[in-house]
């Protein structure tokens, strides 16, 4: 009876896990669009357009960008190959970024068990365990988080840590010669190059793994690890499209990440059972590598919010994935019975409620209508976009507009005044930022507001009734379209 009761269980985990994969498949085709789908869109355009100098993806400047990463110009060379579609190659990137992650879980899951449920299990914990509410952003692989950064390069690049810590465990198990570490140190320096906060995740797994290897490694091993490290940094180094280390010293970061310290039993509560497994493995393993991982992660997220650091807050997965995949596996462990069945119980238990605090996913993909209302209440429309201006405002062009609108219009091509993000490497950030202020300031002068204009090169204005700004009729602007929620572009006159 026992054999049934696992084999029932088994063929559940395996449904559910290719169920969620189906859904986020599904998801690639409509690429619901919030967050920072905008520059990545952008940086692509400005790739198509020039390999080499592709200058600042959001303002007509010279300046290098970190979103130049080797996955972006991989995706440009595919744009500029091809001729497709920017948000046909973010498609592919999308499936791209799901190959690498669902593989990677795979991959090192394997490295940690032969249980045949384990990596499927691992998958489930890591899309459904968060908290009872919602938390969306990137590098954070929460199934609602996935669905909205499937095409980011922190998709792309998390997929790519779980392979670099399952090879450096085969590595170190198996005493790979020298080149194979080499080939770690590129894989490590393109996940930091591609997504720098996914890169710190993978980093601090990198001594875990080290450091719970069995047995520990040689110094032969220590050396060809060197080596690849050594190699690492010179690619960080030499990346020739922005200035790696010049980020460290790069703009206030604090304040957008405070968010991460708030409310964490709320959005992080269900990994709680992961901890415990934690654990239990430690009791069993001093250098247990999850452990390791976990109490890595753990220590620089205290630190960021004992000092007023919150950036280094999203050090966060390094502490919630080690918890994640620990309980899946414990689960499935060869523990004793009575203990496991407890611990899937509890599991399913919070299984279940993660499922349907991000059941809203199911509005990326099924008809709003045809959810039921308990769903839709939790389903979160994506931003419209600015396709409605593509047939006037040309690539290059110099938009006007506020923050908001300002994350999405160079998307299609169009440069605005000022950065949607905040841009380190951006020089007059501010001085752009204080135009686009005081252009539409009901205080501002209309002399002021056209030397504005006239300053930026400013050939279109995108607002809100009510933003401010030139009137409607003032002879500099025509009104050229109407958009959604009652958006106007202006055309500015000579």
């Amino acid at each position: 009876m026992r054999v049934a009761t696992n084999a029932v269980a088994r063929r559940i985990t395996w449904a559910a896990a290719l169920l969620l994969i189906v859904l986020l498949l599904l998801v690639v085709l409509r690429l619901p669009w919030a967050g920072d789908l905008g520059i990545h869109a952008a940086t692509v355009e400005r790739l198509r357009h020039d390999l080499v100098h592709p200058g600042n993806p959001l303002v007509d400047a010279d300046t290098p960008s970190p979103y130049y990463s080797p996955w972006m110009l991989l995706l440009g060379c595919l744009a500029r190959a091809t001729g497709l579609g920017t948000f046909v190659v973010l498609r592919v990137a999308a499936l791209a970024g799901l190959t690498l992650l669902v593989t990677g879980v795979w991959h090192f899951v394997r490295t940690l068990s032969a249980r045949r449920a384990a990596p499927p299990l691992a998958l489930l914990c890591l899309l459904l365990l968060w908290g009872p509410r919602l938390f969306t952003w990137s590098g954070f692989p929460g199934l609602n988080s996935l669905a909205l950064t499937l095409a980011y390069p922190s998709t792309f690049a998390l997929g790519l840590s779980f392979h670099l810590w399952a090879l450096l465990r085969k590595a170190l198990r198996d005493g790979a010669r020298g080149p194979a570490f080499l080939g770690l140190g590129l894989l490590w320096a393109a996940v930091l190059l591609s997504h720098q906060f996914t890169g710190v995740v993978a980093s601090f797994g990198v001594p875990a793994m080290v450091l719970g290897a069995r047995p520990l490694p040689t110094r032969a091993l220590l050396l060809r690890l060197a080596g690849g490290l050594a190699l690492g940094l010179a690619v960080l180094a030499a990346w020739p499209y922005y200035s790696f280390f010049g980020l460290f010293g790069a703009g206030d970061l604090e304040q957008i990440h405070r968010s991460l310290y708030r409310d964490l039993p709320a959005h992080f509560g269900l990994v709680l059972p992961g901890v415990v497994a934690l654990a239990l493995r430690l009791r069993r393993d001093r250098r247990d590598p999850l452990v390791l991982f976990f109490l890595l992660g753990a220590l620089m997220f205290a630190a960021g919010g004992l000092t007023g650091h919150y950036s280094w807050g999203r050090v966060l997965p390094a502490v919630l994935i080690p918890a994640q995949l620990a309980v899946a596996l414990e689960v499935v462990g060869a523990g004793r019975p009575a203990v496991r069945r407890a611990y899937a119980v509890v599991l399913g238990a919070a299984l279940l409620l993660g499922a349907w605090t991000q059941a809203g996913t199911l509005g990326y993909v099924v008809p709003r209508d045809a959810l039921p209302a308990r769903v839709e209440a939790k389903y979160r429309p994506p931003w419209p976009g600015y396709h409605w201006l593509t047939g006037q405002v040309k690539y290059g062009d110099i938009v006007l507009a506020k923050t908001f609108p300002a994350r999405q219009i160079p998307a299609y091509g169009p440069y605005t005044v000022a950065p949607g993000y905040p841009d380190f490497f951006l020089p007059d950030q501010e001085a752009r930022l204080r135009a686009v202020r005081d252009y539409f300031a009901a205080s501002t002068p209309r002399a002021e507001r056209l030397d504005i204009l006239w300053r930026y090169g400013v050939r279109w204005i995108v607002q809100y009734p009510g933003d401010g700004g030139l009137g409607p009729d003032d002879p500099a602007l025509r009104r050229a379209a109407t958009g959604p929620r009652g958006q106007v572009l202006y055309e500015v006159n000579g």
